[in-house]
């Protein structure tokens, strides 16, 4: 018995945006701004969507990665653990010095386990720190067809365009046409 969703089941979970295109923009503010400006139009803008295209993982190197710094890194999270254990302990038992400084140090020794072998097991391979993202090329401000030519001329009216790229395709949904 198979647990992964078939392709029709996947679509109705996740159904692909639609509507026509009525402004392209290069930034995700650019596009929040076109729709802002139709909401205050009184743009119905329930029949709006917001889509990135062009997606892509950014990976942003932050740091080297070093003994100094994972031991530290795990020595500060295991303190975090142990003073939430140590204040639970305490609330529940009475006193309060004897559990939240047992709840930190045994936090802090075993933080330092649980940051140091994994690292010293990676023998090397990944010796940087980063953070991870995924970022659109571009955002396409898409509209129900009935008020999409509505959209698009309310959107090229107010000079949003000029933040982005505009509108690249025919709203009439015939791409040829230019």
């Amino acid at each position: 018995m198979s647990t992964q969703p078939s392709a029709r089941e996947a679509a109705t979970l996740r159904p692909r945006p639609t509507g026509w295109p009525v402004g392209s923009f290069e930034s995700y503010s650019n596009a929040q701004a076109a729709v802002d400006k139709l909401s205050d139009m009184q743009f119905p803008v329930s029949q709006l969507t917001i889509v990135g295209v062009d997606l892509m993982e950014v990976e942003r190197v932050t740091g080297r990665l070093t003994w100094p710094r994972v031991m530290i890194g795990g020595a500060i999270s295991g303190a975090w653990i142990g003073l939430f254990f140590g204040l639970l302990i305490g609330i529940l038992g009475g006193g309060y010095l004897y559990p939240l400084a047992t709840g930190i140090v045994m936090g802090i020794v075993f933080g330092l386990i649980m940051t140091a072998v994994p690292y010293a097991i990676s023998n090397g391979k990944r010796d940087f720190t980063s953070q991870t993202q995924i970022v659109a090329g571009r955002y396409d401000v898409l509209c129900e067809p009935e008020r999409a030519s509505e959209a698009a001329e309310i959107i090229a009216q107010s000079g949003l365009i000029r933040g982005g790229r505009g509108s690249e395709r025919d709203i009439s949904g015939d791409s040829n046409a230019r």
